[in-house]
């Protein structure tokens, strides 16, 4: 099992052994032992095999291709590390529960090191546009992501607890992506009603709070959550912190906790597979009975849980990861709130080798869902599905020289920002290319219009 201290590749991989306490002689011929801080801080090389994984990392991540197959790659003797690498898996704006808006949270991951960002807000995918707008000033590559907030009811037992899913998907997002949006609309409205069911509880403990200034808190057009309600608290005096919020009143199962229109945690990982994203548990360690939910989950399809956390912490829930042969994730689950009881963006070391199996199992599914908007789009070249392709800003030429005059346009400008030299290859896209030039695209301003020849 890979542990995660020593940093390669800008991905953190812990030494598994300590440097054995050698002897060496001095100048006078007296023997002294090797300084055990030093051996203890010293850097493991990079096994062939974690060489291998950075260089495919690091072509995805930055679109190099190499000059043969990866799998001709020779190993330098010297194990160079290449360009760092910092992955954040998790995290959230002030689009669901978060401090910082899209972009804000963009400048403080380049600042902390990130390369590769999940925008993973609570079922809402509304902060992707300009987490991605911003990204293309840093360099950041953006994994659009969502946290499902569901429920699991176990069989014969009426005890339900929360469970969030992690969705990721590729550069192209979801496919049919109405299908997922009425989902997530449908919990956004029933956090609304939650709310106010919290609300009335904390009435009930003598604890009144105003509708409207925690609908201010939560910001316009955004679904009110426990976080919100929390803050409500504590500028009303009715705590001392979030903190204690939440350890009080709020918690799972709390006297001023509420549910609303979540659905099933495996209904919501049926719909991740079903859209082209990689499914993950979230935060299995709060999870009142983990291995019946990894355990049900796991058979309705789930492919990733987190493992990984800030505080090292790795015992248990790694082997369950490996009983039921889930991939191995982790993120700080960034709020943006501060003070010192807040993992930072890029605080959570994933092991390269973790990332790469990640990589290697998402992309080609990343690729089919690309692969499947685009046949949607050949086949019915209107503007409704001109704008699955460009709903999230994602056909956007950097440059601003590039004009798009028909439809294969528009694939090669997916293809070239989004996949590698080998994904393009593998999609094997060239009768959809030549489709697609028969398909004119005029357009004037920020307005696209599709009209067929």
């Amino acid at each position: 099992m890979p542990d995660p201290s020593l940093h390669v590749e800008g991905i953190f991989v812990k030494e598994k052994e300590m440097m054995k306490n050698d002897s060496y002689s001095n100048s006078n011929g007296k023997t002294k032992k090797k300084n055990k801080k030093k051996n203890k801080n010293k850097k493991k090389k990079m096994s062939a095999e974690q060489c291998l994984a950075s260089k495919s990392i690091n072509q995805w991540v930055f679109l190099e291709s190499p000059s043969h197959p990866i799998d001709d790659f020779q190993v330098p003797k010297t194990h160079r590390i290449l360009q760092p690498v910092v992955f954040e898996l998790h995290s959230h704006t002030i689009c669901s529960d978060g401090f910082l808006s899209p972009s804000a949270l963009i400048e403080r991951a380049h600042r902390k090191g990130v390369k590769v960002l999940a925008l993973t807000d609570h079922d809402t995918m509304a902060g992707i546009p300009e987490a991605l707008e911003a990204a293309r000033k840093f360099g950041i590559r953006i994994i659009p992501g969502v946290e499902i907030s569901t429920i699991f009811s176990p069989r014969g037992d009426s005890n339900e607890e929360p469970v969030h899913i992690l969705a990721y998907y590729g550069s192209c997002g979801p496919v049919r992506f109405e299908e997922l949006e009425n989902c997530l609309a449908n919990i956004r409205d029933g956090r609304y009603l939650r709310a106010k069911d919290m609300l009335s509880k904390l009435n009930n403990l003598k604890m009144p709070l105003k509708w409207e200034h925690v609908t201010k808190i939560a910001g316009n057009g955004v679904a009110p959550g426990r976080l919100h309600v929390a803050r409500a608290m504590v500028e009303a005096g009715h705590v001392e912190n979030l903190k204690q919020a939440f350890n009080k009143y709020l918690h799972d199962g709390g006297p001023a906790y509420a549910t609303g229109s979540e659905p099933s945690a495996e209904e919501a990982v049926q719909l991740i597979c079903r859209t082209g994203g990689v499914a993950a548990l979230a935060h299995p360690w709060a999870l009142k009975n983990p291995v019946a939910v990894i355990k049900s989950l796991k058979a309705a399809g789930l492919h990733a849980m987190e493992v990984y956390r800030s505080d090292g912490k790795l015992a248990g829930f790694s082997d369950l990861a490996d009983a039921y042969e889930l991939l191995k994730l982790g993120g700080s689950d960034y709020h943006g709130r501060g003070g010192h009881d807040e993992s930072d963006l890029g605080s959570v070391t994933l092991p390269v080798l973790a990332v790469h199996e990640f990589l290697k199992f998402a992309r080609p599914i990343w690729c089919n869902a690309l692969k499947d908007v685009l046949l949607s789009f050949s086949e019915d070249p209107s503007e409704s599905n001109l704008d699955n392709i460009l709903g999230f800003g994602r056909v956007k030429d950097h440059k601003g020289d590039t004009t798009l005059s028909c439809g294969k346009d528009i694939v090669d400008l997916c293809l070239s920002s989004w996949l590698t030299k080998e994904e393009r290859q593998a999609l094997e896209l060239e009768a959809l290319r030549l489709k697609l030039s028969h398909t004119v695209i005029s357009k004037g301003g920020f307005e696209m219009s599709v009209i067929s020849r």
